[in-house]
């Protein structure tokens, strides 16, 4: 089965996902979203060249103020044109080179508009809007040159449509996604197949220590294998065990805690199935500094984070206290300005932490109505609420850093609230990606995603996808048929 165009040259304009050093160089003409979403776009076409229409720039100029995370792209984007521009000497009529720029990741040049249009649109393109005059430079591109393959690069659904409609090529900004198919998406776990022990069991060791059981397998299995991967049988006698190892054709796998006893409860709350389980093995294991949980609503992701946060922070006195925060997208129509401090100002964000907390608090209080308030007061006392706007410069020492609804935070945002982790620290994303609020973030490109499929398999982080709700099942229903 033969891919559509679009697809076959989207492949192309990607980094590092197949050169096509034999066919000619594409022209891509960026649109102005392009550049606000990513200002090293410029730098992303490989061997290909790139287009800015005059009215892009213009656009770049009107975003230019503000706080936001589009307005410091636009200033970052018309500094990266300030230096490409300013170091040539030569015309840019023929184009500035890139190489030197993008320190050899791209070999394409940039082009500029440097003339009028000699294209009419049909007269349903209302004129004087910049989505129609990008349009309008595309097919002006072509009728200059019939034989280069100009293609529209734009994030704009709307404007792609309309592009195809005058028979231009267009086609999504595809190098910030980390996959094409979030069913792709490392899970954090793996069955084992039933003859697992049949072609493993030769020379395995086992061996006891602090109250779990190791082995050391070599197979076939241990060359795909991820360090943190948690693996299971539940054939005959069922098996949970965790990677801790990969060394060569050698995998260590170490036995878990069963979270799902009674007497192993965190904060009151046991893990009610085997993805549950997985997840407070990463919760509770201070060596894991960074944990990723994805799961649709009523899985436990925000429960089992905050329970093993109060276990660790009051009872066994790792952390000092929980920092938590969330990106404050709303799902409806704005509110408006909020009054208080900061942390009032969150408030409204936070209903699923104080969901959470009076579970939790009514999960340990005993001793009458005096102690449970001085219970509750401790609690949030040590449970600090933050905004996303305030983290730049902030450095967290000994805290546990939890960051709900990370699925609305670009690889960029994420970037800069995990280097905000300090010595003793401890960071957990938590989030759905089929609930992204974000304009111009999609399930392949979301900063959550990202994150997990780059700290997949390091030593000191983990991930788990949780699968089952646990709500209600009411909420369990209506998650499978809406």
């Amino acid at each position: 089965m033969t891919q559509p165009k679009s697809r076959v040259v989207s492949i192309t304009s990607r980094v590092g996902k197949g050169k096509a050093k034999n066919a000619a160089a594409k022209l891509f003409v960026l649109d102005t979203n392009v550049l606000m979403h990513d200002p090293t776009s410029l730098f992303r076409f490989e061997e290909h060249d790139v287009f800015l229409p005059i009215c892009v720039l213009e656009e770049l100029d009107n975003n230019k103020k503000g706080t936001q995370e589009v307005n410091r792209n636009a200033r970052q984007a018309s500094r990266y044109l300030d230096e490409i521009v300013s170091a040539f000497d030569n015309g840019i009529d023929d184009g500035i080179p890139l190489e030197t720029p993008s320190r050899k990741a791209a070999t394409g040049r940039v082009f500029l508009q440097t003339e009028p249009l000699s294209v009419q649109l049909p007269s349903s393109f209302a004129g004087g809007k910049a989505d129609n005059e990008i349009i309008a430079v595309c097919l002006h591109l072509r009728k200059k040159d019939p034989k280069r393959h100009v293609v529209l690069v734009s994030k704009d659904i709307n404007m792609r449509i309309k592009a195809r409609a005058l028979n231009v090529d267009a086609e999504d900004y595809f190098n910030d996604k980390v996959l094409e198919d979030s069913d792709l998406l490392y899970t954090g776990m793996r069955e084992l197949p039933t003859d697992f022990w049949e072609k493993h069991s030769k020379g395995v060791e086992s061996w006891q220590q602090g109250g779990s059981t190791f082995y050391k397998i070599s197979g076939p299995i241990v060359s795909s294998l991820l360090v943190n991967e948690f693996v299971y049988t539940e054939v005959d006698t069922p098996f949970y065990a965790r990677v801790v190892a990969v060394e060569g054709k050698i995998a260590t796998l170490q036995t878990l805690r069963d979270f799902g006893h009674h007497k192993n409860a965190v904060w009151g709350i046991t893990a009610r199935n085997r993805e549950q389980n997985f997840a407070m093995n990463l919760l509770m294991n201070p060596d894991i500094d960074f944990v990723t949980l994805l799961g649709q609503a009523g899985t436990g992701k925000t429960l089992l984070t905050l329970a093993a946060g109060l276990q660790l922070t009051l009872d066994q006195k790792i952390y000092n206290e929980i920092i938590m925060t969330r990106v404050t997208v709303p799902v409806g129509e704005d509110i408006g300005f909020l009054p208080g401090t900061e942390e009032e100002k969150m408030t409204p964000w936070m209903g699923a932490l104080e969901d959470n907390l009076d579970v939790l608090m009514g999960a340990e209080n005993e001793g009458g109505d005096w102690g449970r308030a001085a219970s509750n007061d401790l609690i949030r006392s040590r449970v600090k609420v933050k905004s996303l706007n305030f983290m730049r410069g902030r450095t967290f020492l000994n805290k546990m850093l939890i960051i709900d609804e990370a699925q609305n935070l670009t690889p960029k945002q994420m970037k800069t609230l995990i280097t905000r982790a300090g010595p003793g620290t401890k960071v957990i994303c938590l989030g759905n990606i089929a609930q992204i609020d974000t304009p111009y973030l999609t399930e392949g490109s979301s900063g959550l995603t990202y994150v997990v499929d780059r700290f997949k398999g390091w030593a000191h982080s983990g991930h788990v996808t949780l699968q089952r709700g646990e709500r209600s099942r009411l909420a369990d229903y209506a998650a499978e048929i809406l």
